[in-house]
Parts: C-alpha cells; structure tokens; sequence
C-alpha cells in the first residue's frame, strides 16, 4: 500500500532532479509544476518518471485537467490504491 506522503516524496524528487533550481528549495504542493519554473516538456518528464516508479499509469485527458501538485499526488495515490486492491 502506497500512501499519500510517499507519492508526494516521488513526485518531488522527480521535480528536483528535472528541475536543478529546485534543488534545497521547499516545494509547496499547492504550486503548479509551472510556477516552480518547469516548462511543458519537465512536466511531461516528472510525471512519466513518477508513473513508472509508482507503477501506475494514467491517462493523458486526466493528466491534463490538473491545476496544482497536490492533485497531482492525489491522482497517482488514487491509481496506486485502486491497482493494489484489484491485486
């Protein structure tokens, strides 16, 4: 079982080691990926590379209704949830 906190600690350090600025800095989830200074093509990286360490997958159009971290964390935790409970 994956729990929140954890996917939020993936989701970061994807972030940091994508984008080198936010290296030390707090990351405050309720930030989107763009104001923390990540263009289209990290954000595309950070998600992918969570996916593939969280063994998930979700789809882009959900992807792409996100504002913010925290709903980003919120959605991998869903997916992560629902794929350990059918196992």
């Amino acid at each position: 079982m994956v729990t929140r906190e954890a996917v939020l600690e993936v989701v970061k350090r994807h972030l940091v080691d994508t984008i080198e600025e936010l290296e030390g800095v707090e990351i405050d989830p309720a930030k989107s990926m763009k104001d923390l200074g990540a263009n289209s093509l990290d954000i595309v990286e950070v998600v992918s590379c969570s996916m593939r360490e969280l063994k998930v997958k979700v789809p882009r159009a959900e992807l792409n209704t996100l504002e913010n971290i925290n709903q980003l964390v919120d959605l991998l935790h869903k997916v992560a949830e629902e794929k350990a409970a059918a196992n």
